[in-house]
């Protein structure tokens, strides 16, 4: 899933909210509502309810959050994590080398001190959960703008954070906004920062399929990465890298399973869900639909088609552009997804419909928040419309979302990065980029910033051009590439471990990069001036909505949207039928092997002859399913995920880990906004398929065996 998506009660059906549903919802686990707790039992769930979150032994001790936008599952006594390849993708690729090319090859430790350290790759534990809405209430949240609001939240976490430092220095907290800003939470981390590649498969195996089956099923993708975590052999906490430290020894893990599951089985994941907008109005999704996932797909098509033939053409340049073009590709296919889905779900007139009876509730009712005005709030987002399309724009072809070095730098030279000299001698401070060439290609940057530069232009108003299209005009002749080739071999922007003076001087002003630079904040603010205008406005009629919603369904067990904070999400194994298209719940070794057979029609289902030779195996000896009496290798729920749930623990009744789930099906993909618990699915990966590469394709039988698994055939 990359994107790199459910509760006893389905509040967001629109008209019918209060149906009830077993497969949707995601629940916080130290507030779990008893109602939850008791479907989960009636459905299978053997443990007791204090083995979510209470216990020490908790399942929540074995989840961490990967890198701050995956998951990941302790699965051994040494502090071994599985996570999604995908989730591991930037931690292999800046490993690889044209010589040395684990992206496209594999890795595999032989031994502890074969394990690679990563910079930058770290976990967090989530210890502990409260709510702190009383106390920020207390100190007058409701009445701050989203700038106040956003001082008051920081400035709690620092008092939080120094109170939980008092009793462990590793510890810090953060607080998180819930039901669109109606409660807060505050969550105390552990982070730890010394994580270590241990086994990546070939690029063939975690990421096939590619394109051509994301989002889809049946799949076959063995989407798994592993890491471990080390810590200061003197404290058994976290540190930062040092060849000293010994792997961690977790106080518990989650066991494997290799019994495997069967249709209806029950299937729980936790992990640290990115995002969802199941609470905003019929105004917000058409905004989201029109504004944001539209121009998202333009831009992105438009970009993507120059990497790809730059990276067709050099494997240099595909190990750079490589997580970069995953990360693009994935979001664009899911926004021409979900608009495929708003549009034929109907979800704009459902949510319209759901209004209007929250509307018709609101006219009578004493609880009723005060100030709920949807015509205003129609009103609202009508008058950002064209800023919030032109932001998407804009963010997409000039900001890190463009994955490209110029529009980075020149982005980012008026806009936070970090000031070094002396501070009494404002003439002598600089800021510097590092050199970071091994990143990116020159010649890749140059054609896309071209491409995007016209793009831009052609989908704007004028009155969102930055002002160096006319220079592009005027003394290039209107030649975009000869421009940007200017502002590349020209320009301090770009020249390694330049120190740039923070001080504009006349030789500075004539400077392109420099003038693009300043040309793109001016713009920036010509837009944001529109959107923070109407930003506080919106986002408080949002927040009345919501409080709305929650007080006429009072009586019912409701979760918040996704905000990154662990979540738990209950169902069972079982696939779907659409149109009299039965999904099946599983696939198998031999699924595999039929599409690696089509290899030469469909560049994604290429694989190595040795992985054929692996999935035609007669006998796969304990990993053998017993339903099917094969290798099984991906399966589906009806578990509620999405981004930030790459790389969750699929968990089995008896709190055993059955796989991963790493992506959701075409007919979900408008799960952030509704949940359509007939269609939407999670796709795991088969713990069983990921020991069986591990022992067979690895030869990591050290691995196998520290997760509890013996190797019998």
């Amino acid at each position: 899933m990359k994107k790199t998506l459910f509760p006893l009660y389905l509040l967001l059906t629109f008209l019918t909210p209060s149906a009830m549903y077993a497969d949707e919802g995601m629940w916080t686990l130290y507030n779990l509502p008893d109602a939850v707790y008791g479907q989960m039992r009636a459905e299978g769930f053997a443990l007791p309810k204090s083995s979510l979150y209470e216990d020490s032994l908790a399942l929540k001790n074995s989840v961490v959050s990967f890198c701050g936008y995956c998951t990941g599952a302790v699965v051994s006594p040494m502090g071994l994590v599985l996570t999604n390849h995908h989730c591991g993708f930037e931690a292999i690729r800046s490993h690889s080398t044209v010589e040395h090319d684990y992206m496209l090859n594999g890795f595999c430790a032989d031994s502890l001190g074969a394990e690679l350290p990563n910079e930058g790759t770290f976990v967090s534990f989530m210890r502990s959960q409260r709510d702190v809405t009383p106390l920020m209430g207390s100190l007058g949240v409701d009445t701050l703008d989203s700038y106040g609001r956003a001082m008051l939240v920081d400035s709690i976490q620092t008092l939080l954070t120094a109170e939980a430092r008092a009793g462990d220095s590793t510890l810090y907290v953060i607080i998180d906004a819930f039901y669109e800003g109606n409660a807060y939470y505050a969550t105390t981390y552990q982070r730890y920062e010394d994580v270590r590649l241990v086994f990546a498969l070939p690029k063939s195996m975690g990421k096939f399929g590619g394109e051509t089956d994301n989002w889809m099923w049946p799949r076959q993708t063995c989407d798994v990465s592993v890491f471990r975590i080390y810590v200061d052999p003197k404290t058994g906490g976290p540190a930062k890298y040092s060849p000293d430290n010994v792997p961690m020894r977790p106080k518990t893990w989650l066991p494997v399973s290799t019994e495997g599951y069967r249709d209806g089985s029950f299937a729980m994941a936790m992990g640290f869900p990115g995002s969802t907008k199941r609470y905003l109005s019929s105004f917000g999704i058409q905004e989201i639909r029109d504004c944001v996932n539209d121009p998202m797909q333009q831009v992105r098509g438009v970009k993507q088609a120059v990497m790809k033939r730059h990276m067709d053409a050099s494997e240099e340049v595909r190990i750079k552009y490589d997580s970069k073009y995953a990360q693009s590709s994935n979001y664009w296919k899911n926004s021409i997804g979900m608009n495929k889905c708003i549009d034929s779900v109907g979800i704009v007139r459902m949510k319209q419909a759901y209004e209007s009876r929250i509307k018709a509730w609101a006219d009578t009712a004493k609880a009723a928040p005060e100030g709920l005005d949807l015509a205003l709030l129609s009103r609202l987002y009508g008058k950002r419309r064209e800023a919030m399309r032109a932001f998407t724009f804009f963010a997409e072809t000039f900001t890190r979302r463009s994955n490209n070095e110029l529009a980075v730098r020149a982005s980012k030279y008026y806009n936070g990065m970090p000031v070094y000299g002396p501070a009494d001698k404002p003439g002598r401070q600089y800021v510097q980029f590092a050199d970071n060439r091994k990143n990116w290609d020159r010649e890749l940057d140059i054609e896309a910033m071209a491409v995007l530069l016209r793009n831009y232009r052609g989908q704007t108003p004028e009155k969102y051009h930055p002002s160096f299209y006319k220079k592009i005009d005027d003394e290039c002749g209107g030649d975009y590439e000869a421009y940007v080739r200017r502002v590349w071999d020209e320009s301090v922007l770009m020249r390694p471990d330049a120190k740039i003076p923070v001080r504009m001087t006349r030789r500075m002003k004539k400077d392109w990069g420099i003038e693009m630079s300043l040309s793109l904040v001016e713009t920036l603010s010509d837009i944001k001036l529109v959107l923070d205008e109407l930003g506080d406005s919106i986002a408080r009629q949002e927040r009345y909505l919501c409080l709305a919603k929650l007080r006429m369904e009072q009586d019912m067990p409701l979760y918040s949207d996704a905000n990154l904070t662990m979540r738990m999400t209950y169902g069972q194994v079982g696939g779907y039928n659409l149109g009299g298209y039965d999904s099946g719940y599983y696939t198998t070794a031999q699924s595999m092997v039929d599409k690696i057979a089509l290899a030469d029609k469909v560049e994604d289902y290429f694989a190595e002859p040795e992985m054929c030779r692996l999935l035609s195996a007669e006998d796969f000896g304990v990993f053998t399913d017993s339903v099917s009496r094969t290798l099984n290798l991906c399966f589906l729920t009806n578990n509620d995920i999405t981004g930030g749930n790459s790389g969750s623990p699929v968990i089995d009744a008896k709190g055993r880990l059955l796989g991963l789930a790493f992506d959701g099906n075409w007919d979900s993909l408008s799960a952030d906004i509704f949940f359509d618990s007939t269609l939407a699915r999670c796709i795991s990966v088969d713990i069983r398929y990921i020991l069986y590469m591990m022992s067979r394709w690895g030869n990591a039988s050290r691995l196998v065996k520290e997760m509890g698994v013996g190797e019998g055939r």
